[in-house]
């Protein structure tokens, strides 16, 4: 899900070219709420794999197309600002994770990158690992109220990044024992999708790590 979705509080991307029953059940969730974009980066599917975002911005590959560019910034809110972003590490959303005031980074992400997300996403920027993996967009996921990290990552790190971020964390798995979790699900502070495999066991983690049945109004989708 995480790979064909981008979610957040102001926005949500969802790839064309997938099945319509994918993309309704993003609709029939969130556009009473916000903007769910139909679109596709450099042609592709993997939406959420390229391209990352929080209610202040969007990043996207350079190699996204004019068309798509101007598609997105016509579909999304006034106060959203667009970059495409020129970087060797073209995934972006495998090597950046982020909420509304924090992001981590892939360590060997270029320091103009580095600082397009601290402008555009209008957040603090760190530089780390996640359970000893540098592709910390695809081993987290998190949101401004919590958030969960790569099966592996050891207590001292799970503290470590909880203090950097400022909000609860925990380890866990999606999908029946799926290690890469922000493939698997799409969350913001009030709505949180898995994949069909996930289990009792790792939906009750997810929503408890993402503190979802805190909120009156909730959505929750698998």
């Amino acid at each position: 899900i995480g790979v064909y979705s981008r979610l957040t509080s102001n926005y949500c991307l969802v790839s064309t070219g997938g099945s319509e029953n994918f993309y309704s059940v993003f609709e029939t969730e969130l556009a009473q709420h916000i903007p769910v974009i139909h679109t596709s980066l450099a042609n592709s599917q993997i939406v959420g794999t390229l391209c990352v975002g929080n209610k202040n911005g969007l990043l996207v590959p350079a190699i996204t197309t004019d068309n798509e560019l101007q598609s997105i910034r016509n579909s999304l809110p006034e106060s959203v600002r667009v970059k495409r972003v020129e970087e060797r590490l073209s995934a972006l959303g495998n090597v950046i994770s982020t909420n509304d005031h924090c992001a981590l980074i892939h360590p060997d992400l270029d320091l103009e990158t580095e600082e397009i997300v601290q402008d555009v996403l209008g957040v603090e920027v760190f530089r780390t690992t996640i359970g000893g993996n540098a592709l910390v967009g695809t081993y987290s996921s998190f949101t401004n109220r919590g958030g969960i990290v790569h099966p592996m990552t050891t207590v001292q790190e799970l503290e470590e990044l909880s203090t950097l971020l400022q909000i609860p964390l925990g380890a866990g798995t999606v999908n029946r024992g799926i290690d890469s979790v922000a493939g698997g699900l799409a969350a913001n502070d009030w709505a949180l999708f898995c994949g069909l495999d996930t289990t009792a066991t790792e939906i009750a983690v997810l929503e408890t790590l993402f503190r979802i049945n805190d909120i009156s109004n909730q959505n929750y989708s698998s």
